[in-house]
């Protein structure tokens, strides 16, 4: 049994709308990245070591979530064919 692209009415809207989400998150995760880089180089400059902390922690976040939005359909593909093979 494989997948079917044709079966269900409204499929091409639902993909409409889950790339709209996925564009969605992406510009959050470049508003989150800026917002956090601002956060550590202030933390920084005033010597506050546990704001640049959070600040360097949101980077990496922001960045680590963009990634994993950026690779979701390969990720996806990859399980969906590695489940295919049980």
């Amino acid at each position: 049994m494989t997948p079917n692209s044709s079966g269900l009415p409204g499929l091409n809207q639902v993909r409409e709308i889950v790339g709209a989400l996925l564009t969605f998150g992406l510009v959050a995760c470049v508003a989150a990245l800026v917002i956090a880089a601002v956060v550590w180089g202030l933390g920084s400059n005033s010597g506050n070591p546990h704001l640049a902390g959070r600040g360097k922690s949101g980077v990496v976040v922001a960045a680590g979530a963009a990634m994993l939005i950026g690779a979701a359909n390969a990720i996806v593909t990859f399980f969906s064919n590695a489940g295919s093979l049980v």
